[in-house]
């Protein structure tokens, strides 16, 4: 997918979040540093059900937009959902679980992008 494709992705991905009051969204740009994929998005949810709720938004906005999810996981547990759809990855977090894995710690190589000017 074109880098072009791969932000409309995310910008749909993070509209989706938004609509479901995701909070602290971020947006990390590893095209250059991984071959994983081009774009992390990473947000949190308060509870189960809010993770469940986020992650059900972005799979139904990317899915109007003719885009599946490769896999996703962990939504059974709903602490720390991961979705993938190739380009982007959408990782959704509880709390406890976001600290604790700290993931723009691990990934602070790639490039911090603000999600409004995606």
């Amino acid at each position: 997918m074109t880098e072009r494709n791969a932000k409309e992705m995310a910008r749909l991905a993070i509209e989706a979040l938004k609509e479901k009051k995701a909070e602290d969204i971020s947006v990390i740009d590893i095209s250059e540093v991984s071959v994983l994929a081009d774009y992390f998005l990473i947000a949190s949810g308060n509870n189960r059900n809010q993770i469940t709720a986020l992650t059900d938004s972005v799979e139904e906005k990317l899915g109007r937009a003719g885009i599946s999810p490769r896999q996703i996981e962990g939504y059974s547990t709903a602490n720390w959902v991961l979705m993938d759809y190739g380009d982007i990855i959408v990782h959704i977090f509880d709390r406890e679980n976001r600290l604790f894995y700290d993931l723009e710690r691990i990934w602070c190589d790639g490039k911090k992008l603000d999600p409004d000017e995606l």
